[in-house]
């Protein structure tokens, strides 16, 4: 099984050359990305299967073996990673395709659309399966030159404009994340991560705090932690609608991925827990307050994807297995949800010409179906019993209160009160667009789209995550138990650092 690992990696770059090259021939492009976005699926899905009950497979690119070659590591945190990533860009995807499609125009999406959309896929794979800091960082270089494409398809003067913010502050997170990962191979003297579990523990705590502090400050960056999130409600909403939601919904994960990462593998007795604590608490409180502010559906949603960053960061804070396992699952299940409510967001504004509350009313019976399609989704996120976002703010709650102590339960009653913000704002959103007495000027306002009916293309992937998203509560008891192992294998690092060199370093 151990040719699987480099396949989700390999297929997407191969597919954008060959995209790249059907760049005039729009039918055959489309074929090639789904095609290729499927088999993906396909291996990630055989990668978990193989990793659940078994050791993490690891390969060494090209024959050079750790420390000195790249290695990719499968272990079950990665690939279940894989498989939700997979799921999700195959979904926007379709849903782009659907896009394009129902314009009449072959060229939207442009045909430099689907070449970076592969090379995203390829760097978030890249990144989930890199074993050494160096090829982590390549993942996210891979994945933020796409992204730098994508964000600004259309070259509107405001996609320009916050295309610039973003390349800005992504260049100085990689600056940062490349000046820890130059000090950490001065000294180590390696970068592979299997062995940084072992030699970083020799070296004074001063310096570890140091290095722990650079790496979480770039990925705090990356995974829009407050402070550092400021750049994130400006830049996402302005892209085109597949583009936000799968920036929304995955890209922010990987940068919470390299946390996971990092903490658990290289300073699992690192002094930043208490730090890690008080950024989950503000950057939930200051992410749902912006969000309750907001008068755009696309910029409140972005806020509420700043204040559930925070749900994540509060179990890895808590450095217990119980409190990995709730944010595994937590952000498994936001990959997901976050990603369905942009996308749902993409089908109002088509529909209602605008995604300003104040214009828009009625979409409940406008469009009953897309009425659906906003109102699951929302309250699983907003944490509404049984559904999956429920579940995973329980398992971290209790993890809370298992770890006792002040600050954790200063983050529980946090917790709490950001979830029932998150239900007004989600609440306040259905009550304006879809519930109130339908807006005057809402079809003439939405030019010549608004009052269209809805592709089924964008329809079905939207719901196909719909579906995905209220199944993760049909099987929240094995996806549990997953996690749970996940966060196991993370904290004990013997069965990683094996599966690399067989005995430890």
């Amino acid at each position: 099984m151990t040719w699987l690992v480099p396949l989700p990696v390999i297929m997407p770059l191969l597919g954008a050359a060959v995209t790249l090259l059907l760049r005039r021939r729009p039918v055959l492009q489309r074929a090639v990305s789904v095609l290729v976005l499927s088999a993906t699926l396909v291996v990630a899905v055989l990668l978990l299967a193989s990793t659940a009950t078994g050791a993490p497979l690891t390969v060494a690119v090209g024959g050079w073996a750790a420390p000195l070659g790249i290695v990719l590591v499968a272990d079950r945190l990665a690939a279940l990673m894989l498989v939700v990533s997979a799921a999700v860009t195959l979904c926007v995807l379709v849903y782009s395709i659907g896009q394009g499609m129902a314009d009449g125009d072959d060229a939207v999406p442009v045909a430099v659309y689907h070449p970076a959309y592969l090379i995203l896929t390829a760097g978030v794979t890249n990144a989930f399966l890199a074993g050494d800091l160096f090829n982590l960082y390549v993942g996210f270089e891979i994945l933020l030159a796409a992204s730098y494409v994508l964000i600004t398809i259309g070259a509107t003067r405001s996609r320009i404009r916050t295309g610039t913010t973003y390349v800005v502050v992504s260049l100085l997170s990689s600056l940062i994340f490349l000046t820890a990962i130059g000090l950490i191979y001065a000294a180590t003297g390696t970068l592979n991560l299997a062995q940084l579990a072992g030699r970083l523990d020799a070296l004074p705590d001063s310096l570890q705090l140091g290095l722990q502090s650079m790496l979480l400050l770039a990925f705090g960056i990356k995974a829009a932690v407050f402070p550092l999130s400021a750049w994130l409600p400006d830049s996402y909403p302005t892209a085109i609608a597949p583009v936000t939601a799968v920036f929304a919904g995955l890209l922010t994960k990987v940068g919470v991925y390299a946390i996971i990462r990092t903490q658990t593998l290289l300073f699992p007795d690192g002094p930043a827990g208490g730090v890690l604590l008080v950024a989950a608490l503000l950057t939930m409180i200051v992410g749902i307050l912006g969000a309750v502010a907001q008068s755009d559906i696309k910029r409140l949603l972005s806020f509420t994807l700043v204040s559930h960053i925070g749900y994540m960061l509060f179990g890895i804070g808590l450095a217990s297995s119980a409190g990995l396992s709730g944010a595994i699952f937590y952000v498994v299940h936001h990959i997901v949800v976050q990603t369905t409510l942009f996308l749902a967001a993409g089908l109002i504004e088509r529909r209602g010409g605008t995604t300003t509350l104040d214009r828009l009313g009625g979409l409940a019976r406008l469009a009953p179906v897309l009425g659906v399609l906003f109102f699951v989704p929302a309250l699983n996120l907003a944490g509404i019993p049984p559904f999956s976002g429920f579940l995973g703010k329980l398992g971290l709650l209790q993890a809370g209160v298992d770890a006792g102590g002040t600050l954790a339960w200063v983050l529980v009653a946090g917790s709490v009160v950001t979830s029932l913000l998150t239900l007004y704002a989600i609440g306040r959103v259905w009550n304006l667009a879809f519930w109130r007495t339908p807006h005057a000027s809402m079809p003439a306002d939405g030019g010549a789209r608004a009052g269209r009916a809805l592709p089924r293309m964008m329809v079905g992937a939207t719901l196909a995550l719909v579906v995905l998203g209220t199944g993760l509560t049909v099987v929240s008891g094995p996806l549990f138990d997953l996690t749970s192992r996940a966060a196991t294998e993370l904290r004990e690092r013997q069965p990683y650092v094996h599966a690399v060199f067989g005995e430890v370093p």
